[in-house]
């Protein structure tokens, strides 16, 4: 009973999220990406619509990112799919036990998660994928609800920088922490508050501009999900 019940809150969610029209700049932009297209996908369907989470939603683990891609997820309709951040982001959790597969293509390609639940600050695509304050502080109520719905939630990881600093704030509000100014972002850091608080890991966003310069490898990604594995442990 427990299962249904959380999962038809999961459903509710959702629903909530993909209908949700808040921010007048970002539905205009998501419409008009989804009617132009990129060539490369002229004759497929946009979602257009705002991105939902995605994983499995009684994990331990809360992955937070940016914001939906204009031709990946605002493309395909789940985080991190049909774009490099996501060949990046899949195949990482897959070397790392946390997915059945190491690639994300559409909704309907079979890709699971184990103990990991995807989500991002911004549920629609940002022209120069840029939200603003005020659009993220709009958004903040459906990253609030997917934590509380994670009953069995241990920890973050902070995909970029500006998703570290939202989440110190939600530490703030929700665990009730006076943080210091020793939180500081840094690829690979490792901050645990309370006995009972979530640990929260910081990495690099596996975006196009971090991993083709080199700032992020695959080796630099692989010891996050090392660390977040022995964390679980």
């Amino acid at each position: 009973m427990m299962g249904e019940n959380m999962s038809q809150e999961w459903q509710k969610h959702n629903r909530r999220v993909v209908e949700c029209q808040l921010c007048p700049r970002l539905v205009d932009w998501r419409l008009e990406v989804a009617r132009v297209k990129r060539k490369a996908f002229r004759t497929q369907e946009y979602w257009g619509r705002p991105v939902p989470g995605f994983g499995d939603s009684q994990g331990k683990v809360l992955v937070v990112g940016l914001a939906p891609g204009a031709h990946g997820s605002n493309r395909t309709g789940r985080m991190f799919t049909g774009d490099a951040s996501g060949v990046f982001l899949y195949s990482a959790l897959y070397r790392a036990g946390f997915a059945n597969q190491g690639f994300s293509v559409n909704r309907c390609d079979g890709l699971m998660l184990n103990d990991i639940y995807i989500s991002a600050l911004c549920r629609c695509v940002p022209p120069a994928n840029k939200p603003t304050r005020k659009e993220i502080f709009n958004c903040r109520p459906f990253l609030q609800k997917e934590i509380k719905l994670m009953t069995e939630l241990k920890g973050f990881v902070a995909l970029g920088r500006m998703a570290f600093d939202n989440l110190l704030q939600i530490y703030q509000e929700n665990y009730q922490l006076n943080l210091e100014k020793n939180e500081k972002f840094r690829h690979g850091a490792i901050y645990k508050f309370g006995d009972n608080d979530p640990w929260l890991v910081a990495s690099y966003h596996p975006s196009q501009q971090n991993t083709q310069t080199g700032k992020l490898n695959q080796a630099m990604f692989d010891t996050i999900w090392d660390s977040v594995g022995k964390l679980l442990a």
